[in-house]
């Protein structure tokens, strides 16, 4: 087996790090990674500026780029091989609800996705790398499970999955869960520049507004590791039909182009 791994946080991120030795002794492991923390970056790719590769002296490849670009270098001409596996983690702080649209983490493992390969984006909840051991040894054992049940020579497929901060013991079962809903972020914070300037900071994430039963929010608030299969298409298929006889007005009201 051979796993391809990356995150957000960056190379030297202690739940990369922690991923990798958990993984190192069941898989064949390389690392490329971000050379500096890229949360919420999403699907991004540099288009404008150049990309460089280094090798750190553990043997993990940065690049000072997105998770994105870590993926699409790695995968387009970096590696001389196709990883059966594509792994984005462990970050530090929950990827759920909402957060799929923007997190970095996410986003590498859509890359690998998007590339035909089965991926997995691993996120604790909190943002305090408590009990990463437990995670690191959670995230080995499914993947070790999805090797024997031979999921990773299908197709290619999208799982995210968040793992409450908790003692191995006090872990509860994998939920399959569907994402739940954040309300709307907090107001954007204003400050002063030292030049009298007018600064910008994004305000935080909403609280959960979505957190019934069946949500990774409700299942993690209960101990348990939430999974959910996550896909590309964005497209709203519910409403195709309304949106069918909108468009037949729309084309009549505008004539012959």
């Amino acid at each position: 087996m051979k796993i391809l791994i990356s995150n957000d946080d960056g190379f030297q991120a202690p739940g990369i790090v922690a991923l990798y030795e958990a993984l190192k002794d069941v898989a064949e492991v390389e690392v490329v990674a971000p050379e500096h923390n890229n949360s919420a970056k999403s699907n991004a790719l540099t288009l404008h500026s150049p990309l460089y590769v280094h090798r750190a002296a553990n043997g993990f490849r940065y690049v000072n780029g997105t998770p994105a670009d870590c993926l699409h270098i790695a995968l387009t001409g970096l590696l001389d091989y196709r990883p059966d596996l594509v792994v984005s983690g462990i970050n530090n702080g929950a990827n759920m609800g909402d957060d799929t649209i923007y997190s970095g983490t996410v986003g590498a493992a859509m890359e690998g996705y998007l590339f035909g390969i089965p991926s997995i984006a691993f996120s604790q909840v909190q943002r305090d790398w408590l009990h990463l051991d437990a995670a690191a040894r959670k995230a080995r054992d499914l993947v070790l499970q999805m090797s024997q049940q031979n999921l990773l020579g299908s197709s290619a497929w999208l799982l995210n999955v968040n793992i409450p901060n908790l003692p191995e013991d006090q872990l509860g079962h994998v939920k399959l869960c569907r994402l739940g809903r954040r309300h709307a972020a907090e107001p954007v914070i204003t400050q002063l520049s030292p030049r009298n300037e007018t600064m910008y900071w994004i305000g935080a994430a909403g609280a959960a507004k979505d957190d019934a039963d069946g949500t990774d929010f409700h299942a993690t608030a209960q101990g348990h590791i939430a999974i959910t299969p996550l896909k590309i298409d964005l497209t709203d298929h519910d409403s195709l039909g309304y949106w069918a006889q909108t468009a037949a007005r729309l084309a009549a009201g505008m004539g012959p182009g």
